[in-house]
């Protein structure tokens, strides 16, 4: 069972197991899912420079009703500044929304694509129709290659969990309302990876699957969105920075779409443009669609018999499911800071549960037998946080260095150590420092971080 689960609505920790599944996985459990079938995006290539775009990712600067300017000029979502030169000619000197209006090229027709000078060239027209492009990266089992030694490397871990879905049924006697969570690697077949970390081929996912009753499945849907959306707040990302957005019905996924719908925890991404907002976590009530869909071709009943109500049924699922790669990045993005008035301006505001190291421990100078009584209290502190231990260059470097790497404390063993039993604690935010007794320290530290 998963150690520190949340608090449900009645007040009561919720049951959660944790799993890890398969990369390489049969894959019947892919045709099952609906991926071999349906997991992919329609992509238009440019012939001129054989570059590839998702359709859904290409905006369009298309000239007004009556404007005297031409062509309409394609640009990646987010990114319209990277066309400004190419526009120059057109407009003249004249503010380009006075002249053009923003389009997603998935709004306009295959006719319409002539007219359209593509994001990577100078020449209109060079933009092909839209045809699906598979997401999944393909390999063979075995020793022989042949359509019967096809499979899959996972496009996301929601799928292991199903296939495990009655195997924590029978081993670990849950009863429903339960959850089923993983972390880990998931590969995608994506075309345009971009923005660092936020768009890659392999990323880490956290994912959960909530098995519930279907007459509670709306409640339990209401109760993760705002969950997930208040967990993030607490680790440190700011409210304005964060949105909850419903997908429209036009934009579900094939397992969502006889639910109560999807919501997107979106974050204000610095190359999102402007107020513009990108995907940080997605809550989807994914009705039994996968229960019914696994049931169904891998021939083994997979409902569940409430023994008070003598009922049997397919539980409904909630999936809140997050890029864990991408959240790294928002937490990076988030504490990012530079303040000009320091010795050192930049620094890693990360919030203390979050840093990467939370202490740091430095004999004021190498000699003295400061460095012993540092390195006991490092050993001290390492037991229970993760902390470094520094001697080298003077102490105003090693504290600029902690504050690069978002370091919230770090301890220094002084001349008035050796005479009082105290040491300096210098928190990283303000750069104010304190004196605590030598003794206190981890204690002072485990309510900074946890307090």
């Amino acid at each position: 069972m998963v150690e520190c689960p949340p608090i449900g609505p009645d007040g009561k920790p919720l049951d959660i197991v944790g799993v890890d599944s398969s990369i390489i996985q049969n894959p019947k459990a892919w045709v099952a899912s609906g991926h071999v079938g349906g997991f992919s995006d329609p992509m238009v290539d440019c012939r001129a420079t054989k570059n590839r775009y998702r359709l859904d990712h290409v905006m369009v600067f298309r000239p007004r009703e009556g404007a005297d300017v031409h062509p309409s000029f394609a640009f990646m979502e987010g990114q319209p500044e990277t066309v400004a030169k190419k526009m120059k000619g057109a407009l003249r000197g004249r503010p380009a929304e006075d002249l053009f209006e923003v389009v997603a090229l998935e709004d306009l027709t295959v006719d319409d694509y002539a007219l359209i000078v593509a994001p990577d060239t100078k020449e209109k027209g060079t933009l092909t129709a839209p045809k699906q492009f598979n997401l999944m990266f393909q390999t063979t089992v075995g020793a022989t290659g042949g359509p019967e030694n096809v499979a899959y490397l996972r496009p996301e871990t929601a799928q292991g969990i199903f296939l495990n879905y009655k195997n924590v049924l029978d081993t670990s006697r849950v009863k429903v309302p339960f959850g089923i969570a993983q972390v880990g690697k998931a590969f995608r077949n994506e075309v345009t990876p971009r923005n660092y970390i936020f768009r890659s081929r392999e990323f880490e996912q956290m994912e959960m699957e909530w098995f519930c009753h279907p007459d509670e499945a709306e409640k339990w849907f209401k109760f993760w969105v705002e969950y997930r959306l208040n967990w993030w707040k607490s680790v440190g990302v700011s409210a304005d920075n964060l949105v909850l957005r419903k997908h429209d019905s036009d934009e579900l996924a094939h397992y969502a779409k006889t639910g109560a719908g999807t919501y997107d925890i979106e974050y204000r991404y610095p190359f999102s443009g402007g107020d513009g907002f990108g995907e940080l976590e997605g809550i989807a009530h994914r009705s039994n669609f996968d229960l019914t869909q696994h049931q169904e071709h891998s021939r083994t009943k997979l409902s569940y018999f409430q023994a008070d109500t003598r009922e049997r049924y397919l539980p409904h699922v909630i999936e809140p499911a997050s890029g864990l790669t991408r959240g790294v990045l928002v937490l990076l993005c988030e504490a990012y800071d530079v303040d000009d008035s320091r010795p050192s301006p930049e620094l890693m505001r990360f919030h203390p549960q979050m840093a990467p190291i939370k202490a740091a421990v430095f004999p004021l100078v190498n000699k003295d037998g400061m460095p012993e009584i540092a390195e006991k209290l490092y050993m001290q502190l390492r037991s229970r946080h993760v902390t470094q231990f520094d001697v080298k260059q003077s102490i105003g470097k090693r504290y600029a260095r902690m504050d690069e790497a978002g370091t919230p404390w770090c301890f220094t063993v002084d001349k008035e150590t050796l005479a009082e039993g105290t040491v300096t604690a210098r928190d990283r935010d303000t750069g104010s420092q304190q004196r605590i007794s030598l003794d206190a320290v981890p204690r002072f530290l485990d309510d900074k971080i946890h307090g």
